[in-house]
């Protein structure tokens, strides 16, 4: 069975100001995410499930259908806020979505075999999908997930400081652990740096960070069902808290379940958190594109 890609499009987009899920950075109109499928096609994925919010469902597959008919299935998954709460009364000023593992959890009966899971608006490129589709194929199962881990070099911004979680690993490739490391940058003496309330730490430009990008069984959506009754037990009132991808994984672990390897790609990320990150994305498709990495009209 061929592996799935899910895509996490279900976002406010609040930071950004539009719905950058469906913004044109490619020389045909193409966004980051069709970056994203077509190294998935190429890779050897089956499956492309799209977790969008029903209102814009509409515009979303009028743009999407037409160019992935005859390439790729797909499937849509819809993240509604009353979605596995169990008929809890949800609090009048919650409006923001639940977090990713919840949006994860939306896949249940849809997802039911070895799948990856991404950002929408995050390139990360072909070397990181081919990892991906190996892990997938050859190694994952219920007690054995994986993070695909990017040095920190190539995820740093030249418009300011960054955040990452920074992976450790244990000799075998298993995570130990993940920290938040906040305010991240590259100084003039070209080390990089990162502050916290004690003050600035130097990182090894080549610690290996997730950048949202892991594969897992379909058990794992199980798992988020179970870890999201808790959470909604103990934070639901939180008008703002989440739950997170990384805390399901985070217990997958400390619980005793299983592993989750760090399995290195050598691919360079980048993606669009402000308005101001958009022309130097697009300069960069432009550059892969003249390099010859993809066509100039992916799906011409």
């Amino acid at each position: 069975m061929k592996p799935t890609l899910v895509i996490l499009a279900a976002g406010m987009a609040s930071r950004y100001g539009s719905m950058k899920q469906t913004e044109s950075f490619g020389p045909s109109g193409e966004t980051i995410m069709d970056y994203s499928i077509y190294d998935a096609i190429r890779a050897g994925f089956g499956k492309v499930v799209f977790i969008i919010r029903e209102e814009f469902a509409e515009n979303f597959k009028a743009i999407f259908e037409p160019k992935l008919k005859g390439r790729i299935a797909t499937d849509y998954v819809y993240q509604h806020l009353t979605s596995f709460t169990g008929g809890r009364v949800i609090p009048a000023d919650r409006t923001k979505p639940w977090g990713t593992a919840h949006a994860v959890l939306c896949c249940k009966d849809k997802v039911n075999e070895p799948f990856a899971v991404i950002n929408a608006d995050d390139y990360y490129g072909r070397d990181a999908f081919s990892k991906a589709f190996h892990f997938l194929t050859t190694q994952c199962n219920e007690q054995t997930y994986c993070i695909v881990g990017y040095e920190l070099k190539n995820t740093l911004s030249d418009n300011g400081s960054v955040s990452r979680g920074v992976c450790e690993v244990d000799a075998d490739h298993n995570l130990t652990d993940i920290n938040e490391r906040t305010s991240i940058t590259r100084h003039t003496n070209g080390k990089v740096f990162y502050e916290d309330n004690t003050g600035s730490h130097e990182v090894s430009e080549d610690s290996l960070v997730s950048m949202n990008y892991l594969c897992f069984a379909p058990g794992f959506i199980d798992l988020c069902e179970e870890q999201f009754n808790t959470f909604l037990d103990e934070r639901m009132n939180e008008p703002k808290s989440e739950f997170f991808i990384p805390t399901a994984t985070k217990y997958f672990i400390q619980s005793g379940k299983g592993v989750v390897k760090v399995i290195p790609t050598s691919a360079k990320w980048f993606g669009v958190t402000y308005k101001e990150d958009a022309p130097g994305v697009q300069a960069s498709i432009n550059a892969l594109v003249a390099a010859g990495e993809y066509p100039s009209a992916l799906w011409a």
